[in-house]
């Protein structure tokens, strides 16, 4: 087998249930069996989908800044309730509970690193 390097932000790295990892096109399939590692350049609110909330019913979600800053924001899980703000500075991440409504907004021009099972997930608009 031949190593290589792999370009994070134009590809995602698929974890198998067989323990393989294989990149492939940044396409988030939400019946996709395994884990995901995908890492994304964002520069507006339309490339983390902030007007929508996201949920991720089969496992929990590690997001991570690599560089820049954003706002993890938690659905309130009783009606009527606040949202809960999570800044996320440069090197810094939050594990995101399964089956938990978060989302995202951008200080400004970031890196995300984000790792999940993508079977089950799910967007709805704010």
């Amino acid at each position: 087998m031949t190593t290589a390097t792999l370009d994070l932000f134009s590809s995602f790295v698929h974890l198998t249930p067989g323990g393989q990892m294989q990149a492939g096109p940044q396409v988030f399939d939400p019946g996709r069996e395994g884990w995901q590692v995908m890492a994304f350049q964002v520069e507006t609110g339309e490339d983390v989908h902030a007007g929508h909330w996201e949920v991720h019913t089969e496992a929990d979600e590690l997001v991570s800044c690599l560089s820049g800053g954003i706002r993890l924001y938690f659905r309130p899980e009783a009606p009527g309730g606040e949202e809960e703000e999570i800044a996320v500075p440069a090197g810094r991440a939050v594990i995101v509970p399964r089956g938990r409504w978060h989302r995202i907004e951008l200080d400004g021009p970031s890196h995300i690193l984000s790792v999940t099972l993508p079977r089950g997930s799910r967007l709805e608009k704010r």
